[in-house]
């Protein structure tokens, strides 16, 4: 396994701050933290700091959307015209709810990854505190030309994943993050997980900072309350708990879940696979979130059939990325032996 003088030493270099966590079945079996989740107060990150998770809270969107599935409510192949009627025009109308699930919509995206982008440096078009629910995000996901034919390859979108939380919102008629949480983060058991508003974190909660040192957090960056392409807040325990009841069918039939991770896209700049909302390993049957934001990194790896889980969970841009390497790395070094 690796050692944790490997690991302080890449965290020191880097000056990572976050919580770095490996579970086997019903024991940790790694822990260690770094940094601060107030610089200012100085308060220390612990493995029960809440972290933003980024994109990583994508595999939530997907997983209601897949609740909604299995309820009959929605199905794969239905266009997602039907519920945005007249809005978003530019939106192709042979984009089917599968196509945005596997990131395969070719829709224009109003954050877009492809293009040179800092992400503390990006500035959303709109006032910050006014994203609190899906449908406040149609300004910005508005006047997006499409990029390719739905379906033509692998496109990531963080806007396609709005749109799927704006789906929601109009098929039960309630808010996204309530969906959420009674869809998936409630089910999982998970105790600490929630989308938390970035202008009154609790106690437990870290900022997020935009540099290595230095107060400035990435509260201006970032809409006010996560929605459908990430942004919910979780702590390394429910991480585990989360991956051992995904496994178990508390969320969705087994069935479904063989669904979601069966391999789409292979997507070579991640180094990784892409199934419906989740990543996965390029060779080995772990599946893996994952995000990365102002202010943020999160990567969280389980292999099902150990019931091992690898999780780094960042509050700084800088420096997660020498860490989640070391794990990601070092990943077949840290499951058991197969029986």
């Amino acid at each position: 396994m690796i050692s944790l003088a490997e690991l302080d030493a890449v965290a020191a270099e880097r000056s990572f701050s976050g919580t770095v966590t490996v579970d086997v079945d019903d024991h940790r079996v790694l822990e260690r933290s770094y940094g601060f989740a107030h610089r200012a107060l100085r308060v220390p990150n612990t493995s029960a700091t809440r972290f933003a998770m980024a994109s990583g809270s994508k595999s939530f969107t997907a997983l209601a959307i897949m609740r909604q599935v299995v309820a009959g409510t929605l199905r794969l192949q239905d266009p997602v015209r039907r519920f945005l009627r007249d809005d978003l025009p530019l939106i192709d109308d042979g984009v089917t709810i599968e196509h945005l699930l596997t990131h395969t919509s070719g829709m224009g995206d109003y954050l877009d990854e492809d293009d040179d982008w800092d992400p503390a440096d990006h500035v959303l078009s709109v006032p910050v505190h006014t994203l609190e629910t899906a449908e406040s995000f149609l300004p910005i996901l508005d006047g997006r030309p499409s990029k390719h034919e739905p379906g033509a390859r692998f496109t990531y979108c963080n806007g396609g994943y709005v749109v799927l939380a704006i789906v929601l919102e109009r098929v039960t008629g309630r808010q996204f993050q309530d969906v959420v949480d009674a869809e998936v983060i409630r089910p999982a058991g998970l105790t600490g997980t929630a989308y938390l508003r970035s202008d009154e974190l609790p106690g437990d909660a870290a900022l997020g900072y935009l540099h290595p040192e230095g107060d400035r957090s990435n509260v201006l960056h970032l809409p006010v309350r996560g929605n459908g392409d990430g942004g919910a807040y979780t702590r390394a325990a429910d991480l585990h708990q989360f991956w051992q009841a995904l496994h178990a069918g508390a969320i969705v039939p087994s069935d479904v879940l063989t669904e979601m991770t069966r391999p789409r896209s292979d997507v070579p700049d991640e180094d990784l696979r892409y199934g419906i909302g989740f990543w996965l390993h390029p060779e080995d049957p772990a599946v893996v979130m994952g995000g990365f934001d102002a202010g943020v990194a999160f990567r969280s790896t389980h292999d099902p059939a150990t019931r091992t889980t690898a999780t780094v969970l960042s509050n700084c841009t800088f420096g997660s990325g020498a860490v989640v390497t070391l794990l990601q790395d070092s990943w077949l070094d840290v499951l058991p032996p197969r029986s």
